[in-house]
């Protein structure tokens, strides 16, 4: 009887921790970002099931470290900012171990009528 006791804790255990890691992945933060123009940057934070985030950390960090930019996102989960002079990457953080990264040779402008609807509002 122990032993089916104890495979029934297990597979209840294991069943527990997958879907703790179903739901964990479910919210993964995921950043875009595009120029509006060759000085602007836009950039929008999310899960990756697209729920905004306004209020989220996002940071622009040159790539010797130093911190360019620090905001929170904005009610559209966007942060728009000047295209620093000098090499960067966009860190956009949730929390510890959430975090998404976007490089400044990832930023373009977006395909011409394919901008995504948070590019075109203010």
């Amino acid at each position: 009887m122990r032993y089916i006791e104890r495979t029934i804790a297990r597979g209840l255990a294991l069943a527990g921790l997958t879907l703790a890691a179903a739901g964990a992945l479910a919210h993964e933060p995921v950043a875009k970002c595009y120029l509006l123009d060759e000085q602007t940057v836009r950039c929008r934070g999310s899960t990756n099931d697209d729920e905004a985030l306004p209020g989220a950390r996002m940071e622009v960090v040159a790539h010797n470290g130093k911190t360019l930019i620090e905001a929170k996102l904005d009610a559209n989960s966007t942060l728009t900012f000047k295209k620093p002079q000098q090499a960067f990457y966009v860190l956009f953080d949730t929390g510890p171990g959430l975090q998404a990264v976007v490089e400044q040779e990832e930023i373009t402008k977006p395909l011409p009528g394919r901008a995504p609807s948070w590019m075109r509002n203010p």
